[in-house]
Parts: structure tokens; sequence; C-alpha cells
């Protein structure tokens, strides 16, 4: 997966908010020096004001007459904005921030490949049969093994044909990139292949329990790598 580069200076300044945001060098409630930031970032008044309404509508940010642009707590935050989850996922190797997406994906993913079982057509299988064979072929390469792995778990959501469940699987997957780079950059030889390869036989078979079952156990083992990671993290 390639590094996200903003585009333009509105890009650049949403990205450099958000980034101080995130390390909490603006932590809750820090009401921000619009002047001095606009001559810190080498921005105009009206670029820098753009940039913190698109905060704003992610929750990050808000304004108040006599109080001004202050920065909100993170129960505000859509925490499902695309942008949200992807700042957050990579600013932060925190197992515990994958720990609550494994959650989330324990609840979203067991059933959505029950009902990929019951409605996938003749190419959501070539199109999972492939994600599924280049995640075989990729052996240690962890860039391809996670953008194989990625391709998986979007193209089981995009099986259900459900557009609500398609879009969460967007924004699931954007944590699931992180997670992956950590789990298999700290264990390049362990095989997801296999625990993948039992949702994909299930799905083929038109099995909804099987494939249900088989989502719970990949689950598992995700919750296991992260319980592995955040024990070698707290022992270096």
């Amino acid at each position: 997966m390639t590094q996200h580069r903003p585009r333009g200076v509105h890009g650049q300044t949403v990205e450099a908010l958000a980034s101080r945001i995130l390390s909490n060098e603006f932590s809750e409630g820090t009401i921000l020096d619009l002047p001095a930031l606009r001559a810190e970032l080498d921005v105009s008044l009206t670029a820098l004001r753009e940039a913190l309404k698109v905060l704003t509508a992610k929750g990050m940010v808000d304004a108040r007459q006599k109080r001004g642009t202050y920065v909100q707590p993170r129960t505000s935050w859509n925490m499902l904005d695309a942008d949200v989850m992807r700042w957050q996922t990579t600013a932060s190797d925190d197992p515990n921030l994958f720990e609550e997406l494994t959650e989330v994906r324990a609840i979203v993913e067991p059933a959505a490949a029950k009902k990929a079982a019951e409605r996938a057509t003749d190419e959501d299988l070539a199109a999972l049969r492939d994600a599924l064979q280049r995640m075989s072929e990729a052996g240690t390469d962890v860039d391809k093994m996670v953008a194989a792995d990625l391709d998986f778990h979007r193209l089981l959501l995009g099986a259900t044909h459900n557009e609500f469940l398609l879009q969460i699987g967007r924004v699931i997957a954007i944590g699931l990139v992180e997670r992956d780079k950590l789990v298999h950059h700290a264990d390049p030889s362990d095989d997801p292949v296999p625990s993948h390869r039992g949702v994909y036989d299930a799905v083929v078979a038109k099995d909804p329990d099987a494939a249900e079952a088989a989502m719970l156990a990949l689950m598992e083992k995700s919750s296991a790598d992260l319980a592995l990671l955040k024990k070698r993290n707290l022992e270096n």
C-alpha cells in the first residue's frame, strides 16, 4: 500500500492540523490561535478556515462565539469517517486501538460472510479466489500479503450486495491495513491463507452457517495475533 500524500495546500493543511490533534499537541479543549497557525503554516486565513471546516465536519474541532475554535473530545469525532480512521491508525501502533476495530469486525464480518454465502455471484467467487491466490503467492512479502488480505475482506463484504455493509467495509479496511502491517511484520512466517481459505470454501459451498463459523474462527485468530503483539510491545 502506498503512503497517502495529500494534494495541494488545502489537503496539506488539513493533514497538518489533524496530525497535531492526533499527537495530542493540540489536546482536547485547546483553543487554536488562528493568526499564529496561519503564519506558521504559511497559508492564507481563508485556506486555514476551509481546512478547519473539514475538521469541524469530522467532529474534531468546533467554534463558538467568545470562545473561538477549539479541539473537540474524541467522543465527538466521527470515528467512521475514512480520514479519521486513517489518521488514527497511521498515527499510532497502540494495539488497544486495533482491539476496538477487531471487536467491530467480529460483529460485522461473520454476518457478512453468512450473507456472502447466500448471495455471491460467480464473478464474486472468481475475485475472492484471485485474492486468495495472491495471498498464497505473497510468501513473506508483507506489502503483497496485506494488499491481498485487504482485497479479500473488501470483496467478501461486496459479495453481500448490501451497500451499507460495503461502506462499513471500506472504513474497516483502512484500519485493517495498518493492523495487518504490524502483525505480519511481527511474524512474517505466520500464514493467514488457511483461515481465509476456510471462509472462501464455505462461501463457494453456499453454506451460510459454515461461512459464519469460519469467519468467527478467523476473527479469533486476529484477536490472538493482537494479544501476542501487545504482549511483545509490553516486554520491549
